[in-house]
């Protein structure tokens, strides 16, 4: 049995909702509903009564789900013990970091905050969104940074986590210009001739925010997908090269476009994300004294100037 599936079975029990509990444990719901049965089969008997709406729990559920309520709280506890008997020994902050954000912000920001902070001590692990986003709800990392979009929201259960915003990125359509310094590629693009599109990859993040934003820009927009990868550096080289159109955060083209290298591809595109830190919640009664929390603190002061 493993721990994440009484963490998946506790939020079922709270929001009554598999679509929803799915949601906020950035899962599929048929993921999440093959968790909930691998728990069943763990427990050899039905712990959700599926013959009602919203979702109620089996008798042998409800006992589950106190029991269960207990168990996660003491391994909390003896985690925030854990962490703290570390600290002494190692005082480097854990981040989980989408790749561009990675590559772009993380750098110049930590830089930034040296003068308030001093040197801080750092291990990042750069992923896509989703894997960043586990990693924290995990246990797995201090602090994530990353990417939000009203589109795209990260469900992340306000109650247990919290959140500090860091600053914006532009995300906009960049192109290859010509000899002339004019893109070599003109958004809106025709039906008869639509632009080649340099994507990001089914699933990333910043792939569902521009589609999104796509779909509802005041006019019709004309692509043809010949490309994706999953990472922006990708589709920056490849629109460099002059494939196509890419919608890059320009915080990761300033140089492209400060030597002409790159142009944008239209206007009336570009849309504007936030960047956030999240963290979980202190648990009643710690006290603790972890890097994270020093640093967490500190951070707090800093943007309240």
């Amino acid at each position: 049995m493993e721990t994440k599936w009484l963490e998946d079975f506790v939020s079922l029990a709270e929001t009554r909702s598999f679509s929803r509990s799915a949601q906020l444990r950035h899962v599929t719901q048929p993921a999440f509903s093959r968790r909930i049965q691998s728990l069943e089969g763990w427990a050899g008997t039905d712990l959700v009564d599926r013959s009602s709406y919203p979702t109620r729990l089996t008798p042998a559920g409800q006992m589950l789900y106190e029991q269960a309520l207990d168990m996660l709280q003491a391994l909390q506890s003896t985690r925030a013990m854990l962490r703290a008997h570390s600290t002494a020994a190692d005082d480097t902050i854990e981040f989980a970091v989408p790749h561009t954000l990675a590559f772009t912000f993380f750098p110049t920001w930590l830089s930034g905050l040296r003068s308030d902070c001093g040197v801080i001590k750092s291990r990042l692990t750069a992923l896509n969104v989703h894997d960043a986003v586990l990693r924290l709800v995990e246990g797995h990392a201090d602090l994530l940074i990353a990417y939000h979009h009203a589109s795209q929201p990260i469900q992340l259960d306000s109650t247990r986590y919290e959140m500090m915003p860091l600053g914006q990125e532009v995300v906009a359509p960049c192109v290859r210009a010509d000899a002339a310094g004019q893109p070599l590629f003109r958004l809106p693009g025709a039906p008869k001739h639509p632009v080649p599109y340099l994507a990001y990859a089914p699933g990333a993040y910043l792939g569902r925010v521009v589609e999104s934003a796509v779909k509802q820009a005041g006019q019709a927009v004309h692509l043809e997908r010949v490309y994706e990868t999953d990472m922006a550096e990708g589709l920056k080289a490849m629109a460099r090269e002059g494939h196509g159109v890419a919608f890059l955060p320009l915080s990761a083209v300033t140089g492209d476009i400060r030597s002409g290298t790159l142009v944008k591809a239209g206007e009336g595109l570009d849309l504007t994300l936030d960047i956030r830190i999240y963290r979980e919640r202190p648990q009643p009664g710690d006290v603790s004294e972890s890097a994270a929390r020093r640093f967490w603190d500190k951070l707090a002061e800093t943007l309240k100037r």
